[in-house]
Order: C-alpha cells, then structure tokens, then sequence
C-alpha cells in the first residue's frame, strides 16, 4: 500500500514582536495519487461518511473527482502532468475538518521532489495556492521560497516571504515553515511525523490517539490568539480579497 499516515507533533514559535511557542500532537495523510482509488478500507472512504475521510470538496478545485481538481490546478499553474504525484493532508475525523495547509508535492522521473503546491486556508473563509519551486539541499532535504500573498494570522501583515523546509523519507516527514518580514524571522512552525502504515488498524489507532485533532486545531488557535492579544500585540484586519478562495 502506497498511501501512509506520519503521526507526530505540530510546534510553533513566534519570535517577533515576542516570543511564544506551543506545540501538540498531530498526525497527516499522505495519498499517493496514482493509486487514490485505493484510499479506502473499512474505517476510510473517499467522498462519503466513516471515521475518517477525504472529501474532492475540501481542496482545490470544483469538479466532481480529485484527480479532476489536480489536474484543473496543474493546468491553471503551467505544470506538466506527472504520475508522481503525493497529497499530503489532514483528513477528515468524523465527517469534521480545518486544514490550515495541504502540500501537493510533484516529484521527477527520479521519484525527488521538485515542486510543491501549498493550499493554505485561513479562518475568515480565504484559500490560496502557494507555487514553491524545492531544491535539494542535501539528501531528501529541500528548500523552497514564496512571497506570502493572505492574511493568516491576526498578529502578522497580510505579506512577507516564507521559506519552506521539506524533509522526505519512506519512514519520516519533516514540513517547517518559516515566516520573514522585512528578513526579521517572525515565525518558525513545523510537522515532524513518522510513517505508519494506511490500514484500518492505524485509523483506528489515530482516532484514539487524536480523536478530537480537527476540532482542537480550531480552539487551539483561538486560545493561542488570546494569549498573543494578552500580550499585547496589536490586531490586525482582513482584506476582502483574503475572505474568498482563490486559485
């Protein structure tokens, strides 16, 4: 089986104009899209209610399948169509789900990664795709930079530029983020997981394990965000344009 989920934590640290950190424990999906038709057993389905779940709906485009929607955004971003081709996600835990990201990753005829597409969600109903071209810094380890174009956080100008980490092994991921403005390093958030294996056995292990993860993800971010306010930092406002999902 190709698909796999990577079970880890989720850690935060703002460093500008203070410093605060958190961090949790969360676990993702990685769907190999050649074999997407295989992403089902007895406690997942595609596209339909059970404990866990992938919903076409929940990313990218607007057509009935997944693959549809990729091969929409691939078009829209000037990328040839690859067969390798991971999602990597948070699916959806009793029909409930907030993904602040998803990476689309496209790899070359090498099976390396060399490109990927970061969907990012805020929580004022805005999306963007984030086009970061990766190059391999040493083995399985790359980088890539972007111009950061939406509101995410109240804390935070709408623009600055990320650079993103990306570790990437057939045992472990690592995905960090790191947020600049005016090249003062704001924020550094990452995922570090280990893989286990796609099977009914393991969803039921993770509903166990993180049985309200979807709905913590939310709250958590609301009870940090009071505590930056506490702080005393200043609020920022949404712009209409960070308020729809764009492509």
């Amino acid at each position: 089986m190709s698909h796999k989920f990577f079970d880890g934590i989720i850690y935060h640290k703002r460093f500008l104009p203070v410093e605060h950190s958190f961090k949790y424990k969360f676990f993702m999906l990685d769907i190999d899209l050649d074999n997407i038709k295989t992403l089902k057993n007895g406690l997942f389905s595609i596209n339909r209610f059970n404990l866990f779940s992938f919903l076409s709906k929940d990313h990218f485009g607007k057509k009935e399948t997944f693959l549809e929607n990729v091969e929409y955004l691939l078009k829209a971003h000037n990328i040839d169509k690859s067969s390798k081709i991971h999602f990597i996600t948070l699916p959806r835990i009793m029909n409930f789900v907030f993904n602040p990201i998803s990476l689309l990753i496209i790899k070359n005829k090498d099976n390396r990664p060399t490109k990927l597409l970061a969907e990012v969600h805020n929580y004022n109903g805005g999306r963007v795709i984030y086009d970061v071209d990766l190059e391999e810094i040493k083995a399985n380890k790359y980088k890539g930079k972007i111009k950061k174009d939406m509101y995410v956080s109240p804390f935070f100008n709408r623009v600055g530029d990320y650079e993103f980490t990306f570790k990437y092994t057939k045992d472990a991921m690592l995905i960090k983020i790191d947020l600049f403005e005016n090249k003062n390093r704001m924020l550094s958030a990452y995922f570090n997981g280990n893989s286990m294996e796609f099977s009914s056995k393991n969803v039921l292990k993770l509903f166990f394990k993180h049985t309200f993860l979807t709905f913590f993800v939310v709250t958590r971010t609301i009870w940090q965000s009071i505590k930056l306010k506490n702080l005393g930092l200043s609020w920022v406002k949404v712009t209409k344009e960070d308020q729809v999902r764009r492509y």
